[in-house]
């Protein structure tokens, strides 16, 4: 596993958003991890970080537990039949049109201060990534904030409460300077979470970002996976559960860089090395499977729609 009060302010024309701006008052490291947030670091210094691996639950670099997916399945499944969603229903391809709210923190020095055209290109990035998951993406609001503690991911839940916008269908990116490529949470999280609902992205990872193998959009890609529900493509490792999708292959552990090719399980398949749920360099990016389509909107059904 790659923040909002008063003063408005115009965003440039081809936009068509709402910037707030708000005065006021860890370099990336290794790879993309998944705990109850999907917590993805940077593949630069993996070595110095790789003892901090795992969440809150106690979790390893493979995610949640498998006892914990089965609940989350079972929950979302009681959801669905709750609302009257059958199976098929609940996959069905119609396009889901998530409106988008960025929130840029930038530093005293005016550090983080990306560009709307930056965040422009990172819309086009999403929409293109997503168009065969049958989402699309609208920007509908940008505000900027000066706040050196947000900026550095301080007071995380604070910043986000206060400037979440929008409901369950909504998704709010928040850019910041941390040891991370991004943080993101998951569906079945909003019923005890919505105030801080989203992802978190490393703002030098957007496009024209200065991350080397990480700054064309992928990151908030691969995060807005996690939002819609999906798991790492190495959840679960070499196991017949691994990422709850059977049209993903197992592998045993992420993928680093875009090696030509790569088989880390006994099981037929290749490691899926262009997924954006593996991690990757963004240009090695390219595919989501049929099967985490349906997973997409399965989730969207019980938890965001």
């Amino acid at each position: 596993m790659r923040i909002s009060h008063i003063l408005r302010l115009t965003v440039a024309a081809g936009l068509g958003a709402t910037a707030l701006n708000m005065v006021g008052l860890i370099s990336p490291a290794e790879a993309r991890v998944a705990d109850t947030q999907a917590t993805c670091l940077h593949p630069k210094t993996n070595a110095a970080i790789a003892g901090a691996r795992g969440g809150p639950r106690g979790t390893d670099h493979r995610g949640i537990s498998l006892a914990e997916q089965r609940a989350i399945e079972r929950e979302t499944n009681n959801r669905l039949a709750a609302r009257g969603i059958s199976a098929s229903q609940s996959r069905a391809l119609v396009t889901k049109r998530v409106p988008v709210y960025f929130h840029v923190m930038r530093d005293a020095k005016g550090h983080g201060n990306v560009t709307n055209r930056q965040i422009s290109r990172q819309v086009t990035v999403l929409n293109n990534d997503y168009s065969s998951l049958g989402f699309s993406f609208k920007l509908m609001g940008i505000s900027r904030h000066n706040n050196t503690a947000w900026h550095n991911d301080r007071k995380s839940a604070h910043y986000r409460a206060l400037t979440r916008r929008g409901g369950a269908n909504a998704l709010n990116i928040w850019l910041v300077d941390f040891t991370y490529l991004g943080i993101a949470t998951f569906p079945w999280d909003y019923r005890q979470r919505r105030a801080i609902d989203g992802i978190r992205v490393h703002f030098d990872s957007l496009p024209g970002g200065s991350i080397i193998h990480f700054n064309l959009g992928g990151t908030a890609t691969h995060e807005t996976g996690h939002w819609l529900g999906l798991y790492h493509t190495f959840q679960g490792g070499c196991t017949t559960t691994n990422d709850q999708v059977t049209d993903t292959p197992a592998e045993s552990t992420p993928t680093t860089g875009c090696p030509t090719t790569r088989d880390s399980c006994p099981a037929n398949g290749t490691d899926p090395i262009h997924n954006y749920m593996d991690y990757s360099w963004d240009s090695c990016y390219e595919e989501f499977t049929a099967g985490q389509a349906a997973r997409a909107h399965k989730m969207w059904a019980a938890y965001r729609a």
